[in-house]
């Protein structure tokens, strides 16, 4: 009995070693199945560690092995360290695997922790929203692309994400498939959505926290006016589909992809909350010497922050900031005409016109590279 006993104590050290090696959004289920599969911990153990019955660990184990026709379920579990192949089970042998946690490295290394997750699926989540977004996924590539179809049949490369961030959204139930094979599509379901409401609600307390936190400190006691924006469609896809009397579109589809090319830059270098807080000190930080450095993130996030701040520069002020305002904060075209003083229905020439300087700089900038994304 004490054999036992002792036993079945280290096979509970052992769960709780291998649980405490995953990201914290992993879910519980997927945790259980690592640890009954991969590291042969028995179900009755995990059930007795968490206080409950063993035919619910078994049912967790059984969904989450359902999910492997995934491809990106299937991926992010190998890197968890699931089996690569289907075996059968072997006994559970503590000390083996006891030895094996202390040695190896963590596996969930290489996958985003709990912040990166939210701020990549924020901006992910936003994206797959618009109507005919989709998140595609080839084999054996280390980025998804995020494509929007027009309705004309053409493709709009919106987005670029890294595999292990998609990977984590697939495995908690943001995106789904119904198809597999060389490239895979993936809508938002509505779990994704879900998830959006509690990210955007998170991050715009955060974003009014630092606000009132800046206007304490501003003697002038100046609040920054509260931007918003839509989720089915951005302004520019929605002004991409006008067309004039000959029944030529009103922005052509390379003016929309320089755009969408601006936001994406932006969105990768989170300068929403740093404009929202001071946006007339940003602009006017545009026109300094040197420019203006980025706050924090890594060197992707960086080389993004400097991107946006050439690209503004190069379009210069009032170009600036209806590009601003409609391409990355997806502002209204009247709303952004009544804050900037313009007359009716003039946002959207200056809009065109600042498109037309854009693509023009992405094209001097990036030459036969300035069609890509990220």
């Amino acid at each position: 009995m004490g054999h036992m006993v002792l036993e079945i104590e280290q096979i509970e050290h052992q769960a709780k070693l291998v649980g405490g090696k995953v990201p914290g959004w992993v879910p519980r289920s997927v945790q259980n199945y690592i640890d009954h599969t991969e590291m042969g911990v028995p179900i009755r153990a995990l059930a007795r560690q968490q206080g409950c019955h063993a035919s619910t660990i078994l049912r967790q184990i059984r969904r989450v092995e359902t999910l492997r026709d995934d491809p990106l379920v299937d991926g992010v579990l190998k890197t968890l360290g699931g089996t690569a192949e289907a075996k059968p089970p072997t006994p559970a042998r503590p000390h083996r695997d006891l030895r094996m946690v202390e040695t190896t490295e963590n596996p969930g290394s290489g996958l985003p922790d709990v912040a990166e997750l939210c701020a990549h699926g924020l901006r992910v989540l936003r994206r797959l929203c618009e109507t005919g977004a989709v998140l595609a996924v080839a084999a054996d590539m280390e980025k998804a692309v995020i494509v929007r179809d027009g309705e004309s049949g053409e493709n709009t490369r919106t987005g670029v994400v890294d595999r292990t961030i998609a990977e984590a959204m697939a495995l908690k139930g943001w995106i789904s498939t119904n198809n597999n094979g060389r490239i895979t599509r993936y809508h938002i379901t509505a779990s994704g959505r879900s998830a959006l409401a509690d990210l955007m609600a998170r991050d715009e307390s955060a974003q009014a926290a630092g606000t009132a936190a800046n206007i304490d400190a501003d003697t002038s006691g100046k609040s920054p006016q509260r931007m918003r924006y839509g989720l089915a469609e951005s302004p520019l896809s929605a002004l991409a589909r006008r067309r004039d009397r000959e029944g030529t579109r009103f922005l052509s589809s390379d003016l929309v992809h320089a755009g969408e090319r601006l936001r994406e830059d932006f969105e990768l270098a989170q300068m929403g909350a740093e404009l929202t807080r001071n946006w007339e000190g940003f602009l006017t930080s545009l026109r300094s010497d040197p420019p203006p450095a980025p706050k924090r993130g890594g060197r992707g996030s960086q080389q993004a922050h400097a991107r946006v701040i050439a690209a503004l520069r190069d379009l210069g002020p009032g170009l600036s900031d209806i590009t601003l305002r409609c391409c990355c904060f997806l502002e209204g075209l009247e709303t952004a005409e009544k804050v900037l003083g313009w007359s009716a229905r003039s946002g959207k020439i200056v809009l065109r016109i600042a498109l037309m300087r854009l693509k023009q700089h992405y094209a001097e900038t990036a030459g036969g590279g300035a069609p890509l994304i990220g």
